[in-house]
Formats: structure tokens, sequence, C-alpha cells
């Protein structure tokens, strides 16, 4: 199952229509046109840049790991990797990946996640789960808890067990490592920049990751 499918891009930055640096636990979100790409550039190395995808023209179709993962018969996302979406739309591909590979089961932070996994002093903790009710209620405050689904975690090592475990183990990418995806149709994308000051993954110190966005 291990995919390390890296392919660079062609794009050059200098070209881009659209930059911003996001910082540690921090949230963005907007809507890609049909074609526009999108690159996730993990800065400092090992941060997981949690993301959910939606529909722009149907919010309720959002991201499904599920039927991305039997689309392709992988658990893990790399280059070629299409995204897609609960009616099995698809949404965005992943068109260039310099890390090569990307988690899809471990899911987002909560507080009630922090608090099961670590220990109950941290149910007050920032959040990626917070951070993405933040973003939503700001864009359109018709979503609730029940818009958010299982994400793709950017950059995160999320090892499965040979006995169908899971393991939150030292990152693979490092700094500078991107990924790109190219919108399929008019796709939103809401990411939250994980806060987690207790995964091991980005050893205990978020760090800031930066977007940019080409057309077509």
């Amino acid at each position: 199952m291990a995919v390390f499918n890296r392919v660079e891009s062609p794009r050059l930055v200098e070209d881009a229509i659209y930059s911003e640096v996001i910082q540690a636990g921090d949230g963005w979100l907007r809507v890609l046109k049909p074609g526009q790409v999108l690159r996730i550039v993990d800065l400092e190395g090992n941060q997981a840049a949690d993301t959910l995808l939606y529909d722009a023209e149907n919010p309720e179709d959002h991201y499904s790991a599920v039927a991305t993962i039997a689309g392709q018969s992988n658990i893990y996302l790399s280059t070629g990797s299409v995204l897609r979406a609960e009616s099995g739309k698809e949404l965005l591909k992943i068109v260039a990946d310099t890390c090569g590979r990307h988690d899809t089961i471990g899911g987002s932070c909560s507080a009630q996640s922090n608090s099961v996994r670590y220990s109950h002093d941290k149910l007050s903790m920032h959040n990626c789960r917070d951070t993405f009710m933040l973003q939503l209620a700001q864009h359109d405050g018709a979503y609730t808890k029940r818009d958010l689904a299982p994400n793709i975690n950017f950059f995160m090592n999320v090892p499965v067990t040979k006995d169908g475990g899971l393991k939150f183990d030292d990152g693979v990418s490092a700094p500078g490592c991107y990924v790109e995806v190219q919108s399929l149709g008019s796709s939103m994308v809401l990411i939250s920049n994980c806060p987690q000051l207790n995964n091991p993954c980005n050893a205990y110190n978020p760090t800031p990751i930066q977007v940019l966005i080409w057309e077509k």
C-alpha cells in the first residue's frame, strides 16, 4: 500500500495569481474555478494540512474518503489520485506531489479526540474541527457539524499496522515539499493548518504552510 509517486510541477511561482501563508492553527477557505490549480506548500516540513473539499455548486456533496479510496484501490494519496465526493463526482485531481504520500483515514483532531488520545486536560486546546467550523460559519452560517466529513491530511504519515490499526508516525515530508490539486469543476477547498501541540508528526511544533493558485 505504500505510495511514493513524487512528481514535480512545471508551474512557476511568479505565474501564480494568488499566494498566502497560513499560520499554524489558522484556517483558509476558497472556491476554485474549473481548471484552477492549488498548491499547498509544507514550508518547514512535517506539518499537517487538514483539508476538506466540497462541490461548490452542491455543497452538501462533500469529499468522501471511502469513494476516493475505492476509486483508486489505495488508502494513500499521491500524484494521479482523483478526490471524489459522496456522490462519486470527481472534485479535484492531484497533479503534482513532491512529498509522495498523504493520509485520508486518520481524520482531524477535535476537542474530544484530543482528550481521549492524550488527556482530559487537553479538551480546551485549539483543534482542526473548531477551525473548520469557524471558516464555514464565516463563509455561510448555514453550515453545521453535519457538513464536516472525513478529511485529507496532506503531508501527514499515518501507516496502517498489520492488524488494521493506525500509527501516527514521524512525517515523510520535508521543508518545501508541496502537493498540487487541479479542480475538475467548481470546488470549495477548506484547510485547517493543524495547531496540534501533542502530535509527534510535527515534533510538537506546528508551522506555517503556503497556498498558491494558478489559472488553468
